[in-house]
């Protein structure tokens, strides 16, 4: 209001001008009712797609510096959700271990899976859900990021820098993909698999992903024997052999499970290993009672 009369003061002549001409077309000359509606504010949410240099725990809004993900990043965000129902009705954002964390977690291994075109556990990848900071869920944020790292190896989870998306990553003869190997044991313990081609000697092929029972973590010493059985089943529809008594003397099974955190989160998927007690030079994939005989 103050600088409409301000310019009225300094153009007073026009302003006589105008007055003996009328009010102008559009105009009422009720000053109170023509400032235009603010616009409702909106709520930050993050973009699906968007890479990032560095992973995070909390998504923060000052730390959030997207970049192309044509140049070299570490993380790159897949799928951005929306949490609902009684899960988004707390005071906080979930608690690892939470219904919402595990609620969120589901809908980013399934979002994920359809973007690499696999499980993402078949493949040297690393996926974690990310909300929104306290301030910002008191403030109505009810997104979660689900962020995707490519990482070192099934031993090592470091994250390795790279250039590229991550979509479509585990189709086609991708390096990405887990296939075959060769370990190191004692005592009955792996305590590394090296990557080495198919077609040379090795011990270790991946079989798939066996979804384990949802039992308390410090239950699966005692489920060992079924998480066994499951990765034999696993054996038997890749290679195409029965899944029978004689299948545990086609191959042994070599099986990783997710870390504490991730079970407690709602992560089952156990990375499926057939392993054999002599050198193979080909992959068993499809190869059939031939190729994997009873010994």
């Amino acid at each position: 209001m103050r600088r409409w009369w301000t310019a009225i003061a300094v153009g007073a002549g026009a302003a006589v001008a105008l007055a003996a001409c009328g009010t102008p077309s559009g105009v009422d000359g009720d000053l109170a009712d023509d400032w235009r509606a603010m616009a409702a504010p909106t709520q930050f949410v993050p973009a699906a797609g968007a890479c990032h240099t560095a992973s995070s725990d909390v998504g923060y809004l000052s730390s959030y510096h997207p970049v192309d993900c044509g140049t070299t990043h570490r993380v790159e965000t897949i799928h951005v959700g929306t949490l609902t129902g009684p899960p988004a009705e707390l005071s906080a954002p979930p608690a690892a271990g939470s219904a919402g964390m595990r609620t969120a977690r589901a809908e980013c291994d399934r979002e994920v899976d359809k973007a690499v075109g696999a499980s993402w556990r078949s493949g040297r990848l690393f996926l974690s859900t990310v909300f929104p900071s306290q301030q910002a869920w008191a403030g109505g944020a009810r997104w979660f990021r689900c962020d995707l790292n490519e990482v070192e190896s099934v031993d090592d989870s470091s994250v390795v820098p790279r250039s590229g998306s991550l979509k479509g990553a585990l189709t086609g003869n991708s390096t990405l993909v887990h296939r075959c190997f060769n370990p190191k044991i004692v005592k009955n313990v792996v305590k590394s698999m090296a990557v080495t081609p198919c077609t040379s000697k090795h011990r270790v092929e991946f079989v798939g992903v066996y979804r384990a029972p949802d039992v308390a973590y410090n239950q699966i010493d005692k489920n060992r024997l079924r998480i066994h059985r499951g990765c034999r089943s696993l054996i038997a529809s890749y290679a195409k052999v029965p899944d029978n008594s004689d299948l545990q003397y086609r191959a042994g099974t070599i099986f990783y499970h997710p870390v504490e955190e991730e079970w407690k989160d709602g992560n089952r998927g156990v990375q499926c290993f057939l392993w054999a007690d002599r050198n193979l030079t080909r992959s068993v994939k499809g190869a059939g009672p031939r190729g994997l005989p009873v010994r």
